[in-house]
């Protein structure tokens, strides 16, 4: 059996993106598998596909079950708040791929990302990125919607990115939101709907700010992207910002004809471009 034709199996958090991968593969005749993340999401959301609910620390039970089903390529998708390491109470075999994943445990996203990708590679397992699956996830580089950002919107953007390119190095986060050239907020673990409720109360006057998002230096293009949707929208919007810049190619637009939509009607513009096209910011 060659891969392609093999189940696909997907580690689902929240949110509908691991279920469009799951419909888009299905689409295509391949079977899915779909392993739950307990608190994230429910199984019946998945029907009619096989699929088992497990919590983190049973993750060497995840792997074999995945492996029992005939699957070799996996997808991990959507949202999930990382436990702390004294939450996760692993049984004995997941324990031992935890010290495989070693000191990365105790870094940022990424690094833990990158480290659980390896252990699956080694455990025979081959992680593919979302966007293999969902043609145009990642929007090219342009203008989505609303205004053309003016030259201080411009300013602003290439702060920004300068900004998350600057903590993404460390593995910090992914979303910074800059008004006149100042930082009201930058992301870490508490993600960027919460950002952006917190930056609209330290709103200057005048123009508003921008909420720029982009992939972190070095980041692996299989997981975590950084992703908006309506919500991102709507929150931008109650902040006061005007627009939102995104990383062309690098950030998951959910639901893009709603985000676009809800974009045009708050008068936000949508900016899509290369982080090596922005001046002043650095790669």
């Amino acid at each position: 059996m060659n891969d392609a034709a093999s189940p696909l199996g997907i580690l689902a958090g929240g949110g509908e993106l691991p279920r469009r991968v799951a419909r888009a593969a299905a689409s295509a005749g391949r079977p899915v598998r779909v392993v739950v993340l307990n608190g994230f999401a429910a199984t019946e959301d998945f029907a009619p596909h096989p699929a088992v609910a497990m919590r983190f620390g049973h993750a060497a039970r995840m792997l074999d079950w995945l492996r029992a089903e005939g699957v070799r390529q996996v997808v991990m998708a959507g949202t999930v708040t990382r436990p702390s390491m004294l939450s996760l109470m692993p049984d004995a075999a997941t324990l031992k791929l935890a010290t495989r994943i070693g000191r990365a445990a105790f870094g940022g996203d990424d690094s833990i990302l990158q480290a659980v990708i390896r252990v699956l590679g080694e455990e025979g397992f081959e992680v593919l990125g979302a966007d293999r699956l969902l043609s145009g996830l990642t929007p090219k580089a342009g203008l989505l919607a609303g205004p053309e950002p003016d030259a201080d919107a411009v300013a602003d953007i290439a702060r920004g990115f300068a900004v998350a390119g600057a903590l993404g190095a460390l593995d910090v986060g992914q979303a910074v939101v800059v008004q006149q050239g100042l930082v009201l907020g930058v992301e870490a673990i508490e993600g960027t709907d919460a950002l952006l409720a917190r930056v609209g109360p330290l709103r200057r006057e005048g123009p508003g700010g921008v909420l720029v998002k982009r992939v972190k230096p070095g980041q692996s293009r299989l997981a975590d992207l950084p992703t908006i949707g309506p919500r991102t929208v709507a929150g931008a919007a109650a902040a006061g910002l005007r627009g939102l810049a995104i990383e062309a190619n690098g950030t998951i637009v959910m639901e893009r004809a709603a985000t676009v939509a809800a974009a045009e009607a708050a008068g936000l513009f949508l900016l899509a471009l290369h982080a090596d096209d922005v001046g002043g910011s650095e790669r």
